[in-house]
């Protein structure tokens, strides 16, 4: 069976729900994988973040899945996947852009904009856009910004996170509203989750149409 991405990100809960009754506990490790991959390698930025974690916790509140290990697990992947690509890019830097077809150098300048806007909170900021959540570490390593102080915006991000959308699962899971219109709100999350970037996208036309 052949699963398209957009169904894929659209029906998590039925996937996550099948590789639940599949592999049982092995769900966690998964889990964990997914969300560091989403945001420790600059090629997956695709890959599902907020909705994962939201529909996680509708889980969690249903009692199939345990909600602390799922936080602990969420955040863990969240943290030390910022880290891994805060070294990539502190390592390899923009030579990974110059000599790979793989990557979109437009999305490493959008997230130099945002960051050169915001500074040091573009790392917990990103945490809330897709994209720009992959690359903002990635961005901050290049720029060689201090560890530590990167580190401290990593971690309170990271957490923060994980807990507005793994809670929010939990709390409003159990509400049949939400049972039964559980694709149309991974949607709406998918779509608030993207509204900065089209809005700033829609903001840059507007400029350089202006000139």
């Amino acid at each position: 069976m052949v699963i398209s991405p957009i169904d894929f990100l659209v029906h998590i809960d039925k996937y996550l729900d099948i590789i639940l009754q599949t592999y049982g506990v092995l769900v966690y490790p998964l889990l964990f994988i997914v969300v560091f991959l989403e945001t420790g390698i600059v090629i997956t930025p695709f890959l599902p973040g907020d909705s994962l974690i939201f529909v996680s916790g509708t889980f969690a509140a249903r009692g199939v899945m345990n909600v602390f290990l799922l936080f602990f697990i969420f955040a863990l992947a969240a943290i030390i996947g910022d880290t891994v690509n805060y070294w990539i890019g502190n390592v390899f830097g923009e030579k990974v852009f110059e000599k790979s077809r793989l990557f979109k150098k437009e999305y490493l300048e959008k997230t130099k904009e945002f960051y050169e806007r915001h500074g040091g909170k573009t790392i917990i900021i990103a945490r809330f856009i897709p994209i720009i959540r992959t690359f903002a570490p990635f961005v901050a390593g290049i720029g060689k910004m201090n560890y530590t102080r990167f580190l401290g915006f990593n971690v309170v991000g990271g957490i923060a996170w994980v807990l507005i959308f793994l809670l929010s699962g939990f709390f409003f899971g159990t509400m049949p509203f939400v049972q039964n219109n559980l694709s149309i709100i991974i949607l709406i999350i998918i779509f608030i989750s993207v509204l900065p970037a089209i809005v700033e996208y829609i903001r840059h036309r507007l400029r350089t149409s202006g000139k």
